[in-house]
C-alpha cells in the first residue's frame, strides 16, 4: 500500500552547452527546469536495502487502470503542466498546449523545439508498477502514481527514446547518457520506496551496482 508519433526529424548532435548542461543535470534551468529532485545515493541505498524482492507479475494488467493526464492546475493537464515545467521559455496558449519553447532530454542529451518530439515519461513505468504491487492498488492509487508531479517520477523526454525503453527496468535499460544514469536509480529507488513496491533480484542487483558508483 503506497505512502504517500510524431515525425521525427534527425537528431542534432548535442552542442557544447548541452554537453555541459548534461553534466549540470537539474542545476541549469536551461536543461530541465524543475524536476523534484533525487533523495541521495545513500538515502538510496538505505531504501533500497528495504525494499521487497519479489518475482513480478504481469497477469490482469491494462494501461487504462492507470488513468493519465489529469488536470494539474487551470486548462493544465499532467503532460502540459510538465512540458511547462520542464521547458525553457515555453509558451502555451490558452488550453495550455505549448506552441513554443525548448526543451532538454536528460536521457540522450536531445534539445527539441517542438512539444510534439517530446513523451512524458513515467520514469517507473506504469507495467512495472503492476508487476510490483500496484496491481492490488485502488484506482484512485494508480491514478495518483500515474500524475505523480511531487516525486521524481515524470519528465519529458525524446519520444522514441521513451518508446524504446517501453516498461523495462534497470537491469534491462538505462539512459544511453551516462551522466545522468545515477539521478535516475536514484529517483527510481525513491519512487519504488515512496509507493512501497518491490524489486526483482536482477532489478536490486543493478540498482545496487549502479548506486555503488554515485
Amino acid at each position: 500500500m503506497p505512502k504517500f508519433y510524431a515525425r521525427r526529424r534527425l537528431s542534432i548532435l548535442a552542442t557544447l552547452t548541452g554537453l555541459i548542461a548534461s553534466v549540470a543535470l537539474f542545476n541549469s534551468p536551461s536543461a530541465s527546469a524543475a524536476l523534484p529532485t533525487p533523495v541521495s545515493a545513500a538515502t538510496a541505498r538505505t531504501y533500497l536495502s528495504s525494499l521487497t524482492v519479489a518475482t513480478e507479475v504481469r497477469t490482469g494488467y491494462d494501461r487504462d487502470l492507470f488513468p493519465t493526464w489529469i488536470t494539474i492546475s487551470g486548462t493544465c493537464n499532467t503532460r502540459e503542466y510538465v512540458l511547462k515545467r520542464d521547458g525553457s521559455n515555453v509558451v502555451v496558449n490558452s488550453a495550455c498546449t505549448a506552441t513554443s519553447g525548448s526543451w532538454y532530454s536528460p536521457y540522450d542529451g536531445a534539445t527539441w523545439t517542438a512539444a510534439s518530439d517530446l513523451d512524458i515519461d513515467h520514469l517507473v513505468p506504469l507495467a512495472e508498477a503492476w508487476d510490483s504491487g500496484a496491481r492490488n492498488w485502488t484506482t484512485a492509487q494508480r491514478q495518483a502514481f500515474a500524475n505523480d508531479v511531487t516525486r521524481p517520477q515524470l519528465l519529458a523526454v525524446t519520444d522514441n527514446v521513451n518508446q524504446s525503453k517501453s516498461d523495462q527496468d534497470p537491469a534491462e535499460w538505462m539512459p544511453s547518457l551516462t551522466s545522468y544514469r545515477c539521478t535516475y536509480v536514484r529517483a527510481w529507488v525513491q519512487v519504488k520506496y515512496y509507493y512501497g513496491l518491490s524489486v526483482d533480484s536482477a532489478e536490486k542487483s543493478a540498482l545496487t551496482s549502479y548506486l555503488s558508483g554515485c
